[in-house]
């Protein structure tokens, strides 16, 4: 990274119904308990949401992109590359801590703050309501990833179970 690159202001993006379409595994978490190890394991195969991905590329030429999923750390390899297979900008990876259920909006909010201390946080892009009103109400720009079939099984998990 050069001297200049790392002085720009960053461009937030959430993966799961931002960048990523997780309608086709969706029914994982349907039956009670989730099937989390069938979810996730299928996140390889999510095809990219266009608008997403166009709005992180656009956003890379005068900011340092970065996402911020609820995913846990055991997801990063196969997250990276499909980050790298879909064609979006190189940048870093923020993920939850495997034991970690806290709420989405509560462990997001925490890292973007740590985000903020150094460098300006230009806009965040997040599909999960809860998680852009905590932002905003802590002065972040929001942009509300709403281009992605809705998906109440995974919000209610985001928020009630901590798990993405």
């Amino acid at each position: 990274m050069t001297e200049n690159a790392s002085h720009r202001p960053l461009a937030v993006f959430d993966l799961d119904n931002t960048l990523a379409d997780t309608a086709h595994r969706q029914h994982f978490l349907e039956g009670r308990p989730r099937n989390w190890d069938g979810f996730f394991g299928a996140a390889p195969a999510d095809p990219p949401l266009a608008r997403g991905v166009a709005l992180a590329v656009e956003s890379a030429t005068d900011c340092e992109v970065v996402y911020l999923t609820g995913r846990p750390e055991r997801c990063r390899a196969d997250t990276v590359a499909w980050l790298a297979r879909h064609g979006l900008p190189e940048g870093r990876l923020w993920m939850r801590g495997n034991q970690d259920r806290r709420p989405a909006r509560q462990t997001k909010l925490e890292v973007l703050k740590r985000m903020a201390r150094g460098r300006e946080v230009r806009m965040l892009v997040d599909d999960d309501e809860l998680v852009c009103q905590a932002a905003r109400a802590a002065g972040f720009r929001v942009v509300l990833a709403n281009w992605a079939a809705d998906a109440p099984e995974l919000k209610a998990a985001q928020e009630g179970e901590g798990r993405t």
